[in-house]
């Protein structure tokens, strides 16, 4: 890229990316592959409470999609991010980029399209690569025991 031109992210609005570009925009953090759970008795705003129970197509050391190509066959409850959701995209971690960019901010310098490697995110902790559990081991009623963090 020539000095001083603007990133495709930084030039373009999400409807008017590529297919590639939309895909190459995930930071590889893994955290939507994390099992959610939004308490309906607690009145705690609809929070999503992200648990480190992951998705059994997770890679739990590069967090990324086992089988991605078949991931909505395989785990059909799996959900499909696209510049058309992104008005709906809170649920996401603060750190998302789909989301960073739905919000009208920049990518940060751990994000590989920034820095050159795929790495970063594992390096400045923002994955939870070894530090989670495949949800086959661990029976849905007891999620809430894996909760991490909350969003929304």
């Amino acid at each position: 890229m020539p000095r001083g031109a603007k990133a495709f992210w930084q030039r373009k609005k999400l409807h008017e990316l590529t297919e590639k570009e939309w895909e190459s925009l995930c930071d590889g953090c893994g955290l939507c592959c994390l099992q959610k759970i939004q308490f309906e008795d607690v009145d705690d705003g609809g929070a999503i409470h992200y648990t480190r129970v992951a998705c059994k197509l997770l890679d739990q050391t590069s967090c990324r999609c086992k089988d991605y190509s078949r991931r909505r066959e395989l785990v059909p409850d799996c959900v499909q991010l696209t510049p058309s959701d992104a008005e709906a995209f809170l649920w996401l971690p603060k750190t998302c980029s789909y989301r960073l960019l739905s919000e009208g901010k920049d990518l940060p310098e751990w994000h590989h399209l920034v820095c050159g490697d795929r790495r970063a995110v594992h390096r400045a902790g923002i994955s939870r690569s070894g530090q989670m559990v495949c949800e086959t081991a661990v029976e849905e009623d007891d999620w809430q025991d894996y909760i991490i963090f909350r969003c929304g």
